[in-house]
Parts: structure tokens; C-alpha cells; sequence
């Protein structure tokens, strides 16, 4: 028998599950499945993101510094999500920051679904929830508050935000009781249809985000969140039209939808140097596109310091600076809210707030706050006019 005549073997079928660095699943053109063992995906070749990528119970995830991700635009059926006790590792670096974007020609907010992160660590009512979108388990009973996700730096998220309806979206980057193990700083989160960043419960702790044109809130957590949001800049640039019924800057409640008030914990979180910019001229319904700088809510107490609002020329004033009242329930009274003003408009801004039955202390000093320094955000190649 010649060689010829030799059997071929079997060619492997892809089954959406990569458990290796060489498994068929593991498709740089059609990057989907579920990961369960140690996978890397390298910076020579641009990968293409065509379904959910989900890091399973196990598994990890690398993604090397300077790798680009395309996600087709399949809306909620594409995205990325780290399960609980999975580990991510997506740390670039200033010069060669990790991407993920849109894959399409002309890309738009709400292409593909976003990054979320599931971890053990608390939650109001200190038991597991179901997450708003695709179903998964996070929290833990009992909770592991230093829980370790993995590490994110110098990540970028474009086009995020992808819609089931109106009361269930994706955001850029969604934190789902996460732990204080896990490390995430310098994140640039461009052109999502829902929030830039959500926090629910946990008690992970965030620094140097950068929040550009997010279609409702830049900052927003709920849930009993108990950590820190620390050099956090976000702005709607002039010409942006796009955005919600009640888009915010800060958007925080002390738990899920005001309908656990009396459970523990309650959000209690720090945030500090933060700056928010509206330089989009088009209202909302005749309302302003900022409905509240600030809005705490739901039993949430937290402290809120340097925080700077800046208003464009032209720019409809905000409903209020800032808000603590809710019909699902008002602030908690330990709530602090130190907020300055800046723009045409100043001294009529400054002046609308509204600390709820419970007085949350308000305080608008006349000296303007500081807020986040542009310069930490150099490494985005964003320009700040």
C-alpha cells in the first residue's frame, strides 16, 4: 500500500468549548465559546469576536498588551463575560493598550454587548442574584469580599451597550459582585448605548476611567457596592444626540430597584476627583440631556468628594446639581456630596440641589473643585478641548 492510501485522520470539530492553546475552538477569525482552560490571546493578529466569549468557572483568560479584539456587530449575542472563580488578565500598557471595538464599517454605540465580571463578594441581602442580562450567578453566600477576578489596565471598550429592551442592557464594562482582590485602573470606555461603567454590589475598587458619550450614566452602582471610584472623567461632547430618558453623571442606589431597603449592606461607597462635562447642546424632550449631575438614592450612603461639573456654552442647565430624593426611597442621611461648578451657568446650577427627607449633607463650595487631572488619560490619545 503506498502512502497515498494511507488513512487521513479525522479532522476536529469545533464543539464551543477551548481548553487549550490548540484547540480548533480557539479561532482567531471566529473567537466564541466557552473558555475552561488557560487561554491567551496574542498581539501579532487581530482576533474577531463573533458570539459570547464566556471565561467559565476555572478558566482564564490572557489578553497581551497591545491586542486588538473586533467584535462583530450581533448586538446581545456578542460579548465578553468572566464567570465566577475565572480569572482575566487584560493588562496593557500605555504604549500598547488592549482594544476592543467594533468590527463594523461605520460603528456605532450598541454594536456588540460589552465586558462583564462576576465574583463572590457581597451583595445586598449577602446572598447570589442573576445578572440583568444573559443569566449569569454572581455573590456568594458565605461572600468573599477580597475575591480576585484577575487584573484589567490600559484597556480600551468602544461601541458597547447592546440592548434587550428598556430595562435590560449591557454597559462598557459591568461589575458584578466583584471582589477588592481584583485590580482594574486606566480604562477608557467610548461610545456605549447604556453606562459607561456599572457597579453592582461588591466591593472592587476602580481608578483612572475616562467615560466618553455614554448614552445614560457615565458612573453608576448599585446594589450595595462598598468600594472606591477614584480619577474618573466623563463627558458628553458637543454634537453627541444620543442618549436615555434620564441620562446622569453619577447614578447611585443603595440597593437593586429601592426594593430592598431594609437589607444589609446598603451601597456605601468613596468616590473622589471626578469630573463630568456636558457639551452637548441637544435636549432631552425639552429637559436638559444631564437630568442630575449627581443622584443618590435608595437608602445609599457613600462619600462623594472633588467632584467638578463643568457646563458648555449653549448647553441646557441640568434638572438639579444634585439629588437625593427617590420615590423608592431617599439617600441615607450619611451621605456626602462635595461638588463644585463650572460654566456660563454656574450660579444657578450650584444652587439646585435637593437632599431628600433624610438631609444628606450637600456641600457646593464657591472655590471650584479640581476634579480628575486630563494628563492621567494621555496614553488614550483622547483630545480634551
Amino acid at each position: 500500500m503506498s502512502c497515498d492510501d494511507d488513512p487521513k485522520p479525522a479532522k476536529e470539530q469545533k464543539n464551543g468549548v477551548i481548553d487549550s492553546q490548540d484547540d480548533v475552538d480557539l479561532d482567531v477569525v471566529d473567537l466564541q465559546g466557552k473558555i475552561t482552560g488557560d487561554i491567551t490571546l496574542a498581539a501579532d493578529q487581530d482576533w474577531i469576536l463573533t458570539g459570547a466569549l464566556v471565561v467559565a468557572d476555572g478558566g482564564k483568560l490572557a489578553i497581551e498588551a497591545g491586542t486588538t479584539i473586533k467584535a462583530e456587530a450581533g448586538g446581545t449575542d456578542v460579548y465578553i463575560a468572566v464567570e465566577r472563580n475565572a480569572e482575566i488578565q487584560a493588562v496593557g500598557t500605555a504604549a500598547n493598550p488592549i482594544k476592543i471595538t467594533s468590527a463594523a464599517a461605520a460603528p456605532e454605540s450598541g454594536d456588540w454587548g460589552g465586558l462583564m465580571i462576576m465574583g463572590n463578594a457581597t451583595i445586598t441581602g449577602g446572598v447570589t442574584a442573576v445578572t440583568e442580562v444573559v443569566d449569569f450567578i454572581y455573590g456568594n453566600n458565605p461572600a468573599v469580599d477580597n475575591d480576585d477576578s484577575g487584573d484589567i489596565a490600559y484597556l480600551i471598550l468602544e461601541y458597547t451597550g447592546a440592548r434587550i429592551n428598556g430595562e435590560k442592557e449591557f454597559n462598557g464594562l459591568t461589575l458584578y459582585g466583584v471582589g477588592s482582590g481584583t485590580t482594574i485602573h486606566d480604562v477608557y470606555i467610548n461610545s456605549g448605548d447604556d453606562d459607561a461603567i456599572e457597579f453592582f454590589g461588591g466591593t472592587v475598587s476602580v481608578s483612572n476611567i475616562l467615560a466618553v458619550n455614554a448614552t445614560d450614566d457615565m458612573f453608576d452602582y448599585t446594589q450595595g457596592w462598598k468600594g472606591t471610584l477614584s480619577n474618573a472623567y466623563g463627558i458628553r461632547e458637543a454634537g453627541h444626540s444620543k442618549i436615555s430618558a434620564d441620562p446622569r453623571g453619577i447614578e447611585g442606589d443603595g440597593n437593586l430597584d429601592g426594593l430592598t431597603p431594609g437589607l444589609t449592606p446598603q451601597s456605601n461607597p468613596t468616590m473622589t476627583n471626578i469630573t463630568i462635562v456636558n457639551k452637548s447642546t441637544d435636549a432631552n424632550s425639552g429637559n436638559s440631556n444631564i437630568v442630575d449631575v449627581v443622584k443618590v438614592r435608595r437608602n445609599s450612603s457613600g462619600s462623594f468628594t472633588n467632584i467638578l461639573f463643568i457646563q458648555g456654552t449653549g448647553v441646557p442647565v441640568p434638572g438639579d446639581l444634585v439629588d437625593c430624593t427617590d420615590g423608592a426611597g431617599d439617600a441615607n442621611a450619611a451621605a456626602t456630596v462635595n461638588i463644585s461648578v463650572s460654566g456660563p451657568d454656574a450660579a444657578t446650577i450650584k444652587t439646585d440641589n435637593k437632599a431628600g427627607a433624610n438631609a444628606a449633607t450637600i456641600t457646593v463650595p464657591d472655590v471650584a473643585n479640581t476634579g480628575c487631572s486630563t494628563t492621567l488619560f494621555a496614553w488614550t490619545g483622547y483630545t480634551f478641548n
